[in-house]
């Protein structure tokens, strides 16, 4: 939808002098970028100053942009928050985009409870509970909570204690002795706290005094011939060994600290991060960004340190760069704000620091050159099998993609969905579900285009109150319907009666219910089954298809869902049996006489006839 109405150098005379963020817009409105400023009219000016060096990057964003608007903020750190969270919702183009979405465990202590019990968990909030980690591995995590429990026989459970003291009988836990039973008062309070004072102090890397009590045990054990008992230390002996295996690299600092890196080839680039927790190297792991050409290290690390950063639940108080990032300074200030402490952003020049991050530096470059096919791969099933529908459809351009599907239980509940695609992934917080309002009985057509009227009545009216992150207001470049004629017709009045201009494909099925080609302007055009362009059709329809059926479920799960024969009158459970019996499907039920309905056993002439006018 372009602008024609936008006077780009009208429009820069009226920007403030003020600290905000700046949002451009393509040809079709879509959001290509979002930046933030310390005064929106000095930096906005400069992409559209010729004598300004730009950088390839720029150039070629500045000619793709035919609107922009802005938000005011009252500091640059409130608009360093706000882009980050712009850019997370729209993943703008040219953009610095992270790809990965990753969460890691922590061991929690629930020091907060009067029993505390030690668990996974995948956030750190601020509960009064103790957090360990984050680790890189949800099962060393696992087999670090199975260790504690044979060690200090913390309890496992979700009891309420010491409410429920003696409510229940124990545990098997208790049985296998890997709880000493709070819940039946077999513990103090007091010994039980000591038992979690032990296991804080195994948390925080102090196994020598755990080691040398099971060496001791091991060695009573075998000196008294109780040999079972004796190999049972031993094999916890290994155990919490290899729980505190030493680190190759350690930090006589004892501090905690990330470590980051970048290695970057046309438009991939890997970011190493190594995590060091109490002076040891915990773990390692890396994050592909999808970039433009010519950015530099320290560009792509400050876009990563502002997305990455801003979802972690764990921030450290020093990262240790490969470069200087240019925003360092409000970066710092961003950070120390969410972590409530200190935090400092550091390249280290010299000595064991400086040696660290070159390693995490040439992890990276590992990473990128042996997934460097992987990447392409990936680009292929996603961005390139757009491509390819874009060129089956004639169309000059395609990043989002919606997919709406109908289902139903015997024409009860009906309910709606739509998926949404972007650059050939889905976007699932864009997803959204329908319960069918209108419509009554198994009418597909009627829902769907009940389902398609709400979704863009919805976004024509956040688009008119300049709703930027409505729920709707995004609108797609290709709508794709599972179904051929009929479905696409239905999409294709409810656009023309909104007045909308936005192409529509059927997604059609064979016999065999599996994918043969697209229903596009009254003709099917058939697909190579060999194509990426067809398995990304296949995924969007399993995926609509997928998504409704689990509303559905939802829905039939809360008891929600019945037969529609239910609703006629004087039909109960015994002659609704006796229908579906008697009939393979609604449609057949519609379809049969008053004479032909009476003839069904447990049916009568009042009850046939009350089915007949219930459909007619």
């Amino acid at each position: 939808m372009e602008n024609n109405n936008f006077d780009i150098q009208e429009e820069l005379k009226k920007l403030p002098g003020r600290p905000g963020v700046y949002i451009m817009h393509d040809e079709k409105d879509h959001i290509i970028y979002v930046g933030k400023a310390i005064s929106l009219k000095n930096r906005v000016r400069q992409y559209f100053q010729s004598s300004r060096n730009k950088g390839v990057k720029i150039e070629q964003m500045v000619t793709h942009i035919r609107r922009f608007e802005y938000i005011v903020t009252d500091s640059e750190l409130e608009a360093l928050v706000l882009e980050c969270n712009l850019i997370k919702e729209h993943h703008p183009k040219y953009n610095t985009m992270l790809m990965d979405d990753k969460t890691y465990p922590f061991i929690k202590v629930t020091t907060n409870e009067a029993f505390p019990r030690v668990v996974l968990s995948r956030k750190m909030l601020k509960d009064k509970a103790r957090y360990f980690g984050p680790y890189t591995s949800s099962q060393a995590v696992r087999d670090t909570i199975d260790l504690i429990h044979k060690l200090f026989h913390l309890r496992s459970c979700n009891r309420s204690l010491p409410r429920d003291i003696g409510k229940e009988r124990p545990c098997l836990n208790y049985h296998i002795k890997q709880c000493d039973a709070p819940c039946q008062g077999y513990i103090s309070r007091e010994e039980y706290g000591k038992a979690v004072n032990e296991v804080l102090r195994f948390l925080n890397g102090n196994y020598d005094s755990v080691l040398k009590e099971l060496e001791d045990k091991m060695n009573a054990a075998s000196e008294e011939l109780e040999f079972e008992r004796a190999i049972e230390y031993r094999e916890l002996i290994s155990s919490v060994k290899k729980v505190a295996q030493k680190q190759k690299i350690t930090d006589s600092s004892g501090e905690d600290r990330d470590v980051l890196a970048v290695a970057s080839e046309e438009e991939d680039a890997v970011v190493q991060v190594f995590f060091i927790r109490g002076g040891r190297l915990i773990g390692r792991d890396h994050f592909y960004l999808r970039i433009s050409k010519g950015e530099n290290a320290s560009e792509i690390l400050n876009s990563f340190i502002l997305q990455y950063y801003a979802g972690t639940p764990f921030i450290p108080g020093e990262l240790m760069l490969q470069e200087e990032v240019e925003d360092r300074e409000l970066l710092e200030t961003w950070l120390t704000s969410k972590r409530g402490q200190k935090v400092i952003l550091k390249v280290p020049r010299k000595g064991t620091k400086e040696k660290l991050v070159e390693l995490a530096q040439e992890n990276a470059r590992l990473v990128l050159s042996k997934d460097k096919e992987r990447l392409k791969r990936e680009e292929g099933r996603t961005i390139g099998a757009v491509k390819e529908i874009a060129a089956l459809l004639s169309l000059s351009e395609i990043v989002r993609m919606e997919a709406f599907d109908i289902s139903n239980t015997n024409g009860f509940e009906s309910v709606g969905s739509m998926v949404v695609y972007e650059r050939g992934r889905p976007k699932r917080n864009d997803y959204r579900k329908f319960k069918i309002k209108g419509i009554k009985g198994a009418d597909d057509y009627g829902s769907m285009r009940e389902v398609l009227t709400r979704r863009f009545t919805h976004g024509l009216k956040e688009r008119s109150e300049n709703t930027e992150l409505g729920k709707f207001t995004a609108f797609p470049d290709l709508i794709m319907m599972d179904g051929g004629k009929g479905q696409v017709n239905v999409a294709l009045q409810v656009l023309d009666e909104l007045h909308l201009n936005i192409p529509v494909c059927g997604m059609v099925k064979d016999d065999h219910h599996r994918t043969r080609g697209l229903y596009y302007h009254n003709e099917e055009i058939p697909i190579d089954r060999s194509s990426e362009a067809f398995r990304l059709i296949t995924r969007i329809q399993d995926e609509a298809h997928r998504f409704a059926i689990e509303y559905h479920r939802q829905l039939r799960g809360k008891g929600q869902v019945h037969s529609i024969l239910d609703d006629i009158e004087g039909i109960g459970p015994t002659r609704r049996k006796a229908l579906m019996r008697q009939y393979l499907s609604l449609e057949d039920i519609k379809k049969a006489s008053v004479e032909e309905l009476a003839k069904i056993p447990s049916m009568n002439e009042k009850a046939a006839e009350s089915v007949y006018k219930f459909f007619h």
